[in-house]
């Protein structure tokens, strides 16, 4: 297993429960295809996008389901933005100082950036998220990362077509 990283010293630090799952990160993989490799249904593994306000501002990161579309006019209603974007990967990479693949709201919590989850995460005891780095995922109840991220759950997915 490979040497705890920040994410997982934030959950040993709040007594969080987590598995950590390892897969071949040394490619990116978007969340639908890590869902495959680790056998895993792509509704329990979660992607995290860096979002931003049209007008400027901070970045904000929604969480969905591997297999969700995010609706950008549903964030920004909940965001209480007018209009909001998807962050092109080097401006996401360059905001959150990791690697496109591995954003995770577990290694950004520093950073006291909104977080929204998606609402069906709720009906769930557990997701999967990158823990901050390529090739690796935690596992953890959906309850505790709402609480230690301060997430805000909104309906901002759509079903794939």
């Amino acid at each position: 297993m490979a040497d705890k990283i920040n994410s997982m010293r934030l959950l040993d630090q709040h007594k969080i429960p987590y598995e950590v799952l390892e897969y071949d990160g040394s490619q990116f993989h978007d969340a639908e295809e890590v869902a495959e490799m680790l056998g895993i249904p792509p509704h329990l593994i979660y992607k995290t996008l860096v979002v931003e306000p049209d007008g400027g501002g901070k970045p904000m990161l929604a969480l969905l389901a591997s297999n969700r579309h995010l609706d950008l006019k549903r964030l920004a209603a909940a965001a209480g933005e007018k209009k909001v974007r998807m962050a092109a990967h080097k401006d996401a990479e360059a905001q959150t100082g990791l690697k496109v693949g591995g954003i995770s709201p577990l290694a950004l919590t520093q950073k006291n950036w909104k977080v929204f989850l998606d609402q069906p995460a709720t009906g769930l005891q557990h997701i999967t998220l990158s823990a901050g780095q390529r090739g690796l995922q935690i596992r953890m109840p959906v309850t505790a990362l709402i609480g230690l991220v301060k997430a805000r759950v909104a309906e901002i997915g759509t079903d794939q077509a």
